[in-house]
């Protein structure tokens, strides 16, 4: 079986987001493009619309916003190593995740807190018991 090489045809949009790895469903990057969450050029669109080299995609997933510039399309899911070629995407990385101090644990099976272990629990938690 030939491997799937980028080209510069029009495809559309549902597909080419699904293609190049920003969705892991077909049906599911159709619901998103319906939903509003995929624009190009700015634009909120269906998703028969075509897209092509040179368009800016915008895709709201995982709570971050992906800004994609499309270098070259595919109709049918490719490899990761290959799908990265197919965009630039020029949106910031996501913020760093503030600190959280490690949640106690107790070993499984060591019987109930001590009085001690359930206060540190309680004050960790927010508690005031």
């Amino acid at each position: 079986m030939p491997t799937l090489q980028p080209s510069g045809r029009p495809v559309r949009i549902d597909a080419w987001v699904w293609a190049v790895r920003m969705f892991k469903t077909r049906s599911a990057a159709a619901t998103a493009v319906r939903a509003g969450h995929v624009k190009i050029n700015g634009e909120a669109v269906k998703p028969a619309q075509q897209v092509v080299p040179g368009d800016r995609v915008r895709v709201w997933r995982n709570h971050h916003e992906h800004d994609l510039e499309v270098l070259a399309t595919v109709a049918k899911r490719v490899g990761a190593p290959v799908a990265r070629t197919c965009y630039t995407d020029h949106a910031p990385p996501p913020p760093p995740k503030e600190f959280q101090p490690a949640v106690p644990v107790r070993p499984r099976g060591a019987g109930r807190p001590t009085k001690k272990e359930r206060r540190d629990m309680e004050k960790f938690r927010g508690g005031f018991r």
